[in-house]
């Protein structure tokens, strides 16, 4: 008797340990879950970090824009700039964007969706920045950084600056290019390309040229 009790002991202890093991493994998993879906749940999408906080800066052919539309996943999405200057999205098409700050195209963008939708709201974000671009530094009325449009020539970046201030020496605009590793400058006589002579050194600009205007 006493041996089938010291049998059943052992048992129920046993059973007691495997139980209590059981429930310790079960409130751990339980813990390790819970703590999954709280680190989950406070990772959260990382804003759009833009490339520029230039309010002035001119969108440039190639660079990435990230349009958001307020409550409207499915028109925003984060987009190229083709080499023409235009933009695709849905509802809208093809817009131009090239030669636009951020703040104007989100302005055409709320524009045009006011016809689908009710008092949008629209925010564009340069993301990236293209290298196709060309400066325009000295007396000009705006100078900076500018978008290079296909076959821009200097006059062409020049009326795009505002023109020349009145001290600047029309006669001795210079354009700067790095050519082969090596720094090229190609004069620019301003007033005799404006009156029709020596128009060949109006010359077409490259990425990333400068024109100085002394």
């Amino acid at each position: 008797m006493r041996r089938w009790l010291h049998v059943t002991a052992a048992i129920s202890l046993a059973f007691f340990s495997i139980s209590a093991r059981a429930q310790a493994q079960a409130q751990k998993d339980i813990r390790s879950d819970s703590a999954k879906v709280l680190t989950a749940g406070d990772i959260s999408p990382q804003p759009t970090k833009a490339a520029t906080d230039d309010p002035n800066y001119s969108i440039a052919p190639e660079d990435v824009l990230t349009i958001d539309v307020w409550k409207e996943p499915e028109i925003s999405r984060t987009v190229p700039v083709r080499r023409d200057g235009k933009i695709s999205l849905p509802l809208l098409n093809d817009l131009q964007a090239a030669g636009l700050t951020p703040t104007q195209l989100g302005a055409e963008i709320v524009e045009k969706l006011r016809a689908t939708i009710v008092h949008p709201q629209v925010t564009v974000i340069v993301a990236q920045m293209s290298n196709l671009r060309i400066y325009i530094l000295g007396q000009v009325n705006r100078g900076g950084a500018y978008p290079l449009v296909p076959d821009m020539t200097v006059m062409q970046a020049l009326s795009i600056a505002g023109g020349f201030t009145p001290y600047a020496n029309v006669k001795k605009v210079h354009v700067m290019r790095k050519e082969n590793g090596a720094d090229k400058i190609y004069p620019v006589n301003c007033k005799e390309v404006i009156s029709g002579r020596k128009t060949e050194q109006n010359i077409h600009l490259k990425p990333g040229d400068t024109i100085v205007v002394p």
